[in-house]
């Protein structure tokens, strides 16, 4: 048995198909507790058969002792009514009967091979001092008694007697084989309709695990089967199939990647919108300038050198647009790609804004930092540098005159903290869920005037992110912003 299941269960874990393993289980789990109840029943037949038959045939021995006591059979008395109770006895439990006298000598064999000889072993010593005995062999199939012979005084005595060890009074032992074949041919015959019933219970748990299985995995297959017909497109209806928990929770989390798949195509599509119109823009500007210029014969020196000072600007303008495009791309396909090392923080911010300071003092604003404490962590510092830059010169560019821009660093055991807070313009509630995105301008006509891409903010959170970091922004129109960023101390790759 033990090899059956352990076999089943292998069968279970070396299969794939989930409908397989279920009926392999419910196979394991209905056949198991046939093969403990049959073999439970049996012995449990055989150990009570055992202890009556054991039982029956000691006191009818017990009889036939004191037979042997009243017609003094022990002192040589060749009584033929003993011989034939003898004779009945062992013919009657298939059986044999042996006479043991006191000098451990056999006076009588019911087989008539052994009389005469010497017996002497530990189960006759005990029954000579008073102990009646049984083992049960189930090997050769008897059960084997020992009776004392106890005398008429010892008799009157008592049970007391023998228990308290008073073991003079046996003048002999009787010692009697017991067949069990009947026990054996009764075992035998419930064996086989155990069998047939155990064989007719499998089959009944066989088709019970098949038609289970089927109806257990179909909802699953309905999932894979509304999954496959999502493959030619994204579908705008939720797939929903609501016969188990699992399945629903399985399709609520399918149906949020699918909804986030289409946000992703979307945004993607717009992202390609977005990078054509950045990049034609100064293409068109440079195409304008330069048609005026070849449509005017004589131009003035003047112009041409305005014409191509604008031409140069927009030139370094599409330079700058490709550079972040190209940054962003690299940040993307090599997430883990950081040289990270022991960087002190606050002595690499204080040099990003000794190079920041005069950008600020050209329209007069204040840039101050504050650190509680020294932080030193694991960084890249060209990246963390890139973030502090970002930030800060995105504070200055949409801040006041006469505007401030505070820096404040700050840690505890496991991270630090950064925030850029100024007095600036704001960002609308309605934008701060999408300032981190690409090419994403809250005024573009603002923007516009003071330059940029577009991309700053959505490569410092792409910085942030590979250092395992978060940043969130907090912000009231025409009230100024803070950003903030935390990173941890020790980076766990």
């Amino acid at each position: 048995m033990r090899s059956l299941l352990k076999s089943i269960w292998n069968k279970i874990r070396a299969s794939q198909s989930l409908r397989s393993q279920v009926l392999l289980a419910i196979m394991l789990v209905g056949i198991a507790p046939t093969f403990i109840l049959r073999y439970g029943i049996l012995e449990s037949y055989e150990r009570r058969a055992v202890t009556v038959k054991t039982t029956e045939a000691s006191q009818q021995l017990m009889i036939i002792a004191n037979h042997l006591i009243n017609y003094a059979y022990l002192q040589g008395s060749n009584s033929d009514v003993i011989n034939a109770e003898l004779s009945q006895i062992s013919n009657l439990y298939d059986g044999r009967v042996l006479i043991i006298n006191s000098n451990f000598k056999v006076l009588k064999d019911t087989y008539g091979i052994s009389e005469g000889k010497t017996i002497i072993s530990e189960e006759v010593i005990k029954c000579f001092l008073g102990e009646t005995t049984s083992n049960y062999d189930q090997v050769h199939g008897y059960i084997e008694i020992l009776t004392p012979i106890v005398s008429t005084t010892m008799s009157n005595l008592g049970q007391d007697a023998v228990d308290t060890g008073e073991s003079m009074g046996v003048e002999g032992v009787m010692l009697t084989s017991v067949s069990t074949d009947s026990i054996a041919r009764t075992l035998a015959l419930l064996e086989r309709q155990a069998q047939l019933l155990q064989i007719i219970m499998i089959v009944i748990i066989f088709v019970i695990a098949v038609l289970l299985s089927i109806l257990l995995v179909r909802p699953f297959e309905r999932v894979t089967q509304a999954i496959n017909e999502v493959k030619g497109g994204f579908s705008n209806q939720p797939i929903e199939v609501d016969d188990y928990v699992e399945t629903r929770h399985i399709l609520e989390a399918f149906n949020q990647l699918l909804s986030r798949m289409r946000v992703i195509d979307e945004s993607r599509e717009e992202f390609v919108s977005n990078v054509s119109h950045e990049l034609k823009t100064p293409l068109t500007s440079m195409k304008v300038l330069a048609d005026s210029l070849v449509s005017q014969d004589e131009a003035p020196v003047e112009l041409y050198r305005e014409f191509m000072e604008d031409i140069t600007k927009e030139i370094d303008r599409e330079n700058a647009i490709i550079n972040d495009l190209l940054a962003l791309v690299k940040m993307d396909r090599t997430v883990g790609d950081l040289n990270v090392n022991r960087v002190d923080v606050n002595a690499m911010t204080e040099l990003v804004l000794k190079r920041l300071r005069p950008i600020a003092r050209k329209r007069d604003i204040e840039v101050t930092f504050e650190s509680t404490r020294q932080v030193t962590a694991d960084v890249d510092e060209v990246k963390m540098t890139m973030i502090i830059s970002n930030l800060v010169e995105n504070a200055i560019k949409y801040n006041h005159e006469h505007g401030w821009v505070k820096v404040v660093l700050d840690a505890d055991h496991k991270e630090f903290t950064l925030s850029v807070s100024d007095s600036g313009v704001g960002i609308p509630e309605a934008a701060q869920d999408h300032i981190f995105e690409r090419f994403y301008r809250v005024d573009k006509s603002h923007s516009r005037e003071i330059g940029g891409t577009g991309l700053g903010l959505a490569i410092t959170k792409n910085a942030v992110l590979m250092h395992r970091g978060a940043i969130k922004v907090s912000s009231k129109e025409g009230e100024g912003a803070t950003f903030t960023v935390t990173v941890p101390l020790i980076y766990k790759a």
